[in-house]
């Protein structure tokens, strides 16, 4: 029993010891949740992508003070650009070690002064950006120092401009892309000829202005025009490059293009509009399958493929539980050639390391296979993510992307649609479209002979045996009808609002049921068209269905539009009555029924570069009605334009502040029950005492 005794705490003993010796902290669980975007652009949870595996709190007995930049180089070795402000030395340093968290070596003490960027090549030099000793150091692989640059003597470059690095990168040829702290020219370009040759400056971004600002600047003198606040171009924050020699940034506060891949050109690859990008970004690394990895300041990771659609969103900042995987103040990231990710957290000076989940290296898989032309082999990876998540739209689109490049243009359409794919459905779609007209273009115009041809042999036996006397007997005896001759003069309205509006306002044409049948088609219409119409144009999600509230809406906006609209009629003494402005509003509404079926029918068989037909159409057929309904009000209550127009702003006020009105009674109504399920609540709780 004592000898199992002592085993045990030997055991015991082992396991401690182990763990002071590696600075090495393995992972328990994942403390955050992984998010990507659907095809609707909404943020939604997916399975984990990136596993928290460890954290390297120091290298061998060095503990980093003040990191600000984290490189790997191409034989896996981890480069920090330390300050050392706080270490036992007090000296800037590169620190180099390995994935294990060993020392292998200490790069720059006694010549570095506040290194804020380190980069290394393949043939393993490395460039540090020394911010405070304003140039750039170059150390061959063993830590010796073989070259430096300072500021560009170059004119081009600006006598007042100070040379701060802070980040850079290096291509194939040599040649440097440098950010410099507050230099908002872009990103500066260093040749290794000569000396150093200022090449120019790269990847400038733009000053954002909007109208005001620049009717601003138009109409002020030159003083007040000094005292307004610069708009210049934002300072790159980080930047990278990839194995193309493309150079990625990203800069705090540049909406849309917080992220760039910039070609040799400086000209921007990608233009994200879905909002995904990180708020505060502090660096970037190219990853191994044309995509991009952005870490955000607060400890988000953001991965997107390399049109700049997000893939995964993970990580996060740290809540005082000291958890792996979440971070405090990140400043750099990195990765390997297995895709696992280095995140510097330099507020508490360690290297937060994740690794690739299966699903995430199946991906990974499909992007490099796609990336290559290689389509039929892609879609075996995506048929696995797919089977793990049906819903993660990006694989649904690269699996209608693949099925497309194989001419299967059928399955192409059906993953296009479940991924929202709206320019692959569109490619797709126009491929069936031309082989279904080649099929069928003969038939249809037989067709169409027929009926012309079957068209004037009616007309010429009417003319002869009169054949169509008794259909037109029945037409006019229908049109006496009084239901059906309101109905009818709807249309009569629809083309002569003026003419129409003296029928409705003296000649008894006002009616509630012709107006409400009217109405009626309206919604019906209004409904089938907004949950069934062509997917290129549909705006609501699939299988989202919320009618009632729809008809709701439709009656509530009628209903305020004619109670309003009556009331300011009434008090400027127009001679409308209530039943005389519902008619003419519901009787504005016939080019909606008329011209939404034929916009209904183009959505199903346009594709993207054609629907501008239907687009048209709904343009005209809203400001028909626009028409129809000021005439209607002008001619009704006998107004002169000057005075409608007057009505039409007074109806609009009265419509806010009856919109106002309804929204507190509903706050104030929400709160009384609030208070009353609460009082129930409270008593039912006592009674079960």
């Amino acid at each position: 029993m004592r000898k199992l005794k002592r085993a045990a705490a030997l055991a015991l003993m082992l396991v401690l010891v182990t763990t002071m010796v590696f600075s090495f902290t393995a992972l328990a669980d994942t403390p955050y949740v992984t998010y990507t975007i659907n095809g609707y652009g909404q943020i939604r949870q997916t399975q984990t992508a990136y596993l928290a595996h460890a954290t390297i709190t120091k290298f061998g007995e060095e503990s980093l003070s003040s990191p600000s930049d984290i490189c790997l180089a191409p034989d896996g070795l981890i480069y920090v650009a330390d300050s050392g402000k706080n270490s036992e030395s007090g000296q800037a340093r590169i620190v180099v070690g390995n994935t294990d968290g060993e020392l292998v070596r200490i790069v720059g003490e006694g010549t570095l002064v506040n290194p804020r960027g380190v980069f290394v090549t393949d043939n393993g030099d490395i460039y540090v950006a020394d911010r405070d000793a304003e140039k750039i150091f170059i150390f061959n692989s063993q830590g010796r120092l073989i070259n430096e640059y300072g500021k560009p003597n170059s004119p081009l470059y600006g006598d007042g401009i100070k040379f701060q690095p802070i980040k850079l990168v290096v291509n194939a040829a040599g040649i440097m892309f440098i950010v410099c702290e507050s230099n908002t020219n872009g990103i500066v370009e260093i040749s290794p000829t000569e000396g150093g040759t200022f090449l120019g400056y790269f990847g400038t971004n733009y000053a954002s202005t909007d109208l005001m600002t620049i009717i601003y600047r138009a109409i002020l003198t030159d003083a007040q025009r000094a005292k307004m606040v610069s708009n210049i171009p934002a300072t790159p924050t980080n930047l990278a490059i990839d194995g193309k020699g493309l150079i990625y940034t990203v800069t705090r506060g540049n909406e849309n293009d917080t992220l760039k891949r910039l070609n040799i050109a400086g000209t921007n690859m990608i233009h994200n509009t879905d909002g995904t990008y990180a708020s505060t970004p502090v660096a970037v690394v190219a990853g191994n399958h044309d995509n991009v990895y952005v870490a955000d300041q607060q400890g988000y990771i953001f991965e997107y493929n390399n049109e700049g659609e997000m893939l995964f969103t993970f990580g996060g900042p740290n809540d005082g539980s000291q958890r792996v995987g979440l971070s405090t103040m990140v400043s750099g990231i990195a990765i390997d050639k297995n895709d696992w990710i280095y995140v510097l957290d330099s507020d508490r000076a360690q290297v937060q390391i994740y690794e690739p989940t299966e699903f995430t290296d199946l991906l990974h898989e499909a992007l490099y296979l796609y990336s290559k032309g290689r389509y039929t082999e892609a879609k075996e990876p995506l048929s696995q993510v797919l089977r793990m998540n049906s819903m993660f739209d990006y694989a649904n689109k690269a699996m209608g992307r693949s099925y497309f490049q194989e001419e299967n243009f059928r399955q192409a359409l059906k993953y296009a649609r479940l991924a929202k794919d709206y320019d692959g459905y569109s490619d797709a779609y126009w491929e069936l479209r031309n082989v279904w007209l080649k099929n069928n273009i003969m038939t249809a115009i037989i067709l169409c002979v027929l009926l012309f041809v079957a068209y004037k042999v009616v007309k010429a036996l009417d003319r002869r045996a009169h054949i169509l006397n008794k259909p037109r007997k029945v037409l006019r005896k229908l049109k006496k009808n009084k239901f059906i001759s309101n109905f009818t003069y709807a249309g009569y309205y629809m083309k002569k609002p003026a003419d129409g509006a003296y029928g409705i306002a003296a000649e008894g044409r006002a009616n509630w049921l012709v107006s409400s049948f009217i109405l009626l088609i309206f919604i019906v219409e209004y409904v089938v068209d907004k949950y069934t119409r062509g997917f290129l144009l549909k705006n609501v999600m699939e299988g989202r269905y919320d009618i009632l509230s729809d008809v709701g809406m439709v009656l509530a906006v009628m209903f305020a539009l004619t109670a309003c609209t009556y009331l300011v009629c009434t008090i400027n003494e127009g001679e409308g009555t209530v039943k005389k402005i519902y008619t003419f509003f519901c009787y504005s509404l016939m080019p909606y029924i008329l011209l939404t079926p034929i916009a209904y029918a183009l959505s199903h068989i346009l594709t993207l570069n054609e629907l501008f037909l239907s687009q048209i159409i709904q343009i005209v057929t809203y400001g028909w009605i626009a028409v129809l309904a000021v005439v209607g009000l002008k001619e009704v209550n006998n107004f002169t334009a000057k005075e409608t127009v007057k009505v039409i702003l007074l109806t609009a006020f009265t419509a806010l502040i009856l919109a106002l009105l309804i929204f507190i009674i509903y706050v104030l109504w929400a709160q009384v029950f609030d208070f009353i399920s609460a009082i129930v609540g409270e008593g039912v709780y006592r009674l079960g005492y």
